[in-house]
């Protein structure tokens, strides 16, 4: 059975089915599809170009995982299946809804069931969902097949839309990989009850930073309260099994959340402090059971609604670590839980060689954590991806740093700015629970910004951003523009792929070597004047005593060499590091 794609937030009594597998499939390139009115009369067995074929969902077509792995520019996809209605009678008579969610989809979407339009997204890296519940009825069981139908819009050359390392070609160049077109994480129904919790991209929230009061401060939203209708809200915190605290509170007539401060320190450690991982040095403070990556400890959370009558409406499950971060200590250092931490990170930019974006499964996420930790690597940039939920689920097992980051564009424009800010929020939203998250990245090496030296409007959008995400997120470090041309920032990052030599002497002088240009370009950004000299930006400089990060440097190179087979008329390659810079 597969699994359930959000294991970081599901409800005990889950009534779920994956639409992962085989649709049918066709390329649109005359972009004839809505004309011809396919979302009402089905995807055609032909077209003037191409035939309907299966694709395999949720790998993208250019994919070999998806069984057409073609590396072809399509601009216009169309996908179709049949849905069922999953709810079980008693689920019927309460009134449930269907849900149809969807992990991600790249880039622009349309959702018709049976013809009827009931949903879209734009936006290639973050999840969102459709209800589907009037497509079926909400009194009896109705076993008939409905259609479901999607077109997708991905422009292979459009350099204003978000897509982060894939090429704006069908085939990859230089550092850049193979396009990501269509569904490309996993689909799947379920029945939720009419009011219900709502996740972190609807408002929930949990900071749990707060280690010095042990509390965890928490904002949990309802969807879908009738009008004037009451209910109460509560959070239970348990750590080992064992019950921390209990909090329980009504939710105000005129809004959908309700604030709730939790006391994490309702638990005596006692025998804890016996077992793994309570027993590791420093995991305590001051009955607080930390989260870090030695000792990923984690407070299970069960949120549950309840209507007027006292009757249990919804129930979720869900976590939460305990763990405070500094940036502004004015010593240079990054803190986490009050200690200096030297994160060794890799550069993770999240491919695969079968299926491309899209993780083989969960089980491989863990894996790399694992393999990671394993040569002493403790965190990962996620370059220019919003990894699967499932990847941040094993990273607060695990005890993984992860700085959270987002595909960027090639040109600027206001379109841009639209398209990047809202997805932007949906990305942090969708996160910002983590515990193992622990800075934002939402620009890398000025992709987007060509004229930052002399442009106030680019640097007014990023300043915006850094501003945006400090409300949406004031417990992390934002590094603004990863590499060089820093507009507003928490952290002074920078990118230098020299060869020991060369790089040992850049860090050892602070104002002209780390300081200095990197790739032809200013570490922070200048002020800007007019031609009589007037000053129309301030620009900016690094902050003294902000933490100073080499974020990227080279590196491994890999050759690949022929051994000699171990049966006859077989062989293997392995890899042999050749030349190792750090």
């Amino acid at each position: 059975m597969a699994a359930y794609p959000r294991p970081d937030f599901q409800r005990p009594e889950l009534n779920w089915t994956s639409l992962d597998g085989p649709w049918d499939f066709i390329f649109d390139d005359a972009d004839n599809g809505l004309s011809q009115r396919w979302h009402q009369k089905g995807i055609p067995a032909n077209t003037a170009t191409h035939t309907k074929r299966q694709i395999q969902v949720p790998y993208a077509f250019q994919t070999p995982a998806s069984g057409i792995g073609l590396h072809e520019a399509h601009e216009v996809l169309w996908y179709g299946r049949t849905l069922k209605d999953i709810r079980t009678a008693d689920e019927l008579a309460k009134g449930n809804r269907l849900v149809l969610r969807f992990g991600a989809v790249d880039y622009d979407c349309t959702v018709w069931v049976d013809g009827q339009m009931v949903g879209g997204h734009r936006g290639g890296h973050v999840p969102f969902e459709v209800d589907v519940t009037d497509a079926f009825g909400t009194q009896e069981s109705d076993t008939t097949d409905r259609r479901l139908t999607i077109r997708v819009r991905d422009s292979p050359s459009d350099l204003c839309q978000p897509r982060g390392k894939q090429y704006w070609r069908p085939v990859p160049e230089s550092i850049f990989y193979t396009p990501t077109s269509g569904i490309w994480l996993s689909v799947w129904l379920e029945s939720v009850p009419r009011m219900r919790l709502g996740s972190s991209s609807d408002g929930l929230v949990l900071r749990s930073d707060d280690i010095n009061r042990g509390q965890l401060h928490a904002q949990v939203v309802v969807l879908d309260r009738p009008a004037a209708t009451k209910c109460q809200v509560e959070i239970e915190a348990s750590l080992g099994g064992v019950v921390v605290s209990r909090r329980r509170q009504d939710l105000p007539q005129d809004k959908d959340y309700v604030s709730l401060d939790v006391d994490m320190r309702g638990l005596d450690p006692g025998s804890l402090r016996e077992k793994v991982p309570f027993n590791v040095d420093g995991c305590w403070h001051d009955g607080i059971a930390l989260w870090a990556p030695e000792h990923p400890n984690l407070y299970d959370l069960a949120l549950r609604l309840y209507d007027a009558s006292g009757n249990l409406v919804d129930v979720v499950q869900t976590t939460t670590g305990m763990r405070s971060i500094t940036w502004k200590n004015d010593d240079g250092t990054f803190r986490l839980n009050g200690k200096p931490r030297f994160q060794t990170l890799v550069l993770d930019q999240g491919y695969w060689p079968e299926t491309g974006l899209t993780p083989p499964s969960q089980e491989a996420l863990k894996a790399d954590i694992e393999m990671a930790k394993e040569m002493g690597i403790n965190g990962c940039r996620k370059h220019q991806k919003v990894e699967d939920p499932a990847f941040l689920y094993w990273a607060d097992r695990l005890g993984f740093l992860v700085w959270g980051e987002i595909a960027n564009a090639y040109e600027f424009s206001d379109d841009y700015i639209s398209r990047f800010n809202s997805e932007w929020i949906e990305a942090v939203k969708r996160d910002i629970n983590h515990p193992s998250i622990v800075a934002w990245t939402p620009f890398n090496e000025s992709w987007g910004y060509p004229s930052l030296k002399d442009n106030i409007e680019q640097r007014n959008h990023i300043r915006a951003v850094y501003y945006l995400t400090k409300t949406l997120d004031p417990s992390r470090p934002i590094n603004d523009n990863c590499g060089w041309e820093h507009v507003s920032t928490d952290l002074t990052t920078y990118h230098d792929y020299s060869d020991h030599p060369a790089l040992a002497a850049i860090c050892s002088d602070f104002n002209n070597g780390i300081l200095g240009q990197k790739s032809n370009r200013d570490m922070f950004v200048g002020p800007i004047s007019s031609a009589n000299s007037q000053p129309l930006d301030p620009g900016t400089q690094h902050t003294p005593g902000a933490p100073v990060i080499c974020s990227e440097f080279g590196g491994v190179n890999i050759i690949l060499r022929r051994v000699p087979p171990l049966v006859k008329g077989t062989g293997a390659i392995l890899p042999q590091v050749i030349r190792k810079t750090c």
